[in-house]
């Protein structure tokens, strides 16, 4: 489409956050600018700022800046969709993910770091990384080939090649039921969740790509295996690090990985925690609606993170683009965005007595414990 008649279809219909929406091609940079200041001033508690910011700056400004709830109209949302800009921006961040991973093992590796300040490092990067699970769940549900390849590659920087597989097959057609792994239950703390998170979304997985591999008559250890392709790309990436910079290396990025994967398990935590889809008299469940996530309209932090926030949305239509997706008035609502919620989260016994509460008042449980995720089988 050019850009005269995408012009055109747009109309007189501006998108307020356009280039704000650069902040989330950068942001996953913060190991570098962390890397700058501990260069320029030699003290390494600078190292730790990217965290200060993220869990301490980013929270404040959601609640100065406050909440986002404009739509833009359905009219035009073909023609914002159609624009390449907001689809270059995913691309151009995957290659930053890549130079910030490297950037931070090169200097774990060859800087004079105290084991508090080799943490710290490792910590931001780790963070950062957490990030690239992000871009690539926004590319990961688009068919373009350049989206695909370039959401393998961003999810080889954490070493979390299956993602998009379980995500897209398994967590869209499980989330909010007893089933899935990826979805919170009441009174499970992040701790216990992740332990079952985890792993459960490997092994699930690796039980789609199999059976995906099988109708096409081909065997799972194959190059079109699309886990494998991510994975070998982390192995050149990871395997590349290692070789370059020596063994260990290695150690910094098994202990990187862990953290961005717990980033990831972080955002699964609270975006589905106690809320259950209703079971049918056929034994399925009900159709993915908006209520089955909980949903965040706050500004700054959802300019961070391509409008993942925005989750309600994206899990009742998991096609439309971040730039789209809309707000509702009737779904459950966090309290903060997800950098202020995830510390609530790490702290079990405040989660559950903000959040606990919450869950019970929504309009569609009424205090019904029926009606919520325990992890019990669901009634038909």
């Amino acid at each position: 489409m050019s850009d005269s008649a995408l012009a055109s279809d747009l109309g007189d219909y501006v998108d307020r956050k356009r280039y704000a929406w650069l902040l989330s091609v950068l942001y996953p940079l913060f190991p570098v600018y962390a890397i700058g200041l501990h260069a320029w001033s030699g003290n390494e508690w600078l190292l730790l700022t990217p965290v200060l910011l993220a869990y301490g700056g980013v929270p404040l400004l959601d609640w100065l800046l406050g909440e986002d709830q404009s739509n833009p109209p359905e009219d035009i949302v073909p023609a914002l969709e159609a624009d390449p800009y907001y689809r270059v921006l995913t691309w151009l961040t995957v290659p930053l993910h890549v130079i910030a991973l490297v950037a931070a093992a090169w200097y774990a590796a060859s800087a004079e770091l105290s084991w508090a300040g080799w943490l710290a490092l490792v910590y931001v990067t780790g963070l950062a990384s957490g990030l690239a699970v992000n871009t690539a769940h926004e590319m990961g549900h688009k068919r373009g080939w350049v989206d695909q390849v370039l959401s393998r590659l961003a999810l080889a920087v954490p070493f979390y090649g299956h993602f998009t597989t379980e995500h897209n097959f398994g967590h869209h057609s499980q989330v909010a039921t007893p089933e899935d792994c990826a979805s919170a239950r009441m009174g499970e703390s992040i701790y216990r969740f992740a332990l079952r998170e985890i792993p459960g979304g490997m092994k699930r997985a690796w039980l789609i790509e199999r059976e995906r591999m099988s109708r096409r008559n081909l065997p799972v250890w194959h190059w079109r295996n699309t886990i494998l392709q991510s994975h070998a790309m982390a192995l050149l990436l990871q395997g590349g690090l290692v070789l370059a910079l020596g063994w260990p290396v290695l150690i910094f990025l098994v202990i990187h990985n862990v953290l961005a994967w717990f980033q990831l398990t972080s955002a699964n935590y609270v975006e589905h925690y106690g809320l259950l889809r209703r079971r049918l008299s056929d034994g399925r469940y009900e159709r993915c609606q908006p209520h089955h996530s909980w949903n965040s309209n706050h500004t700054f932090s959802n300019l961070l993170l391509f409008h993942l926030e925005r989750h309600s949305d994206h899990h009742a239509n998991p096609n439309r683009r971040y730039q789209s997706l809309r707000h509702f008035d009737d779904v459950p609502r966090l309290p903060s965005g997800y950098f202020g919620m995830f510390l609530l989260a790490y702290v079990p016994p405040l989660w559950f007595r903000v959040m606990d509460p919450r869950l019970m008042a929504l309009p569609h449980v009424s205090g019904d414990l029926s009606r919520v995720n325990r992890g019990l089988p669901s009634a038909v």
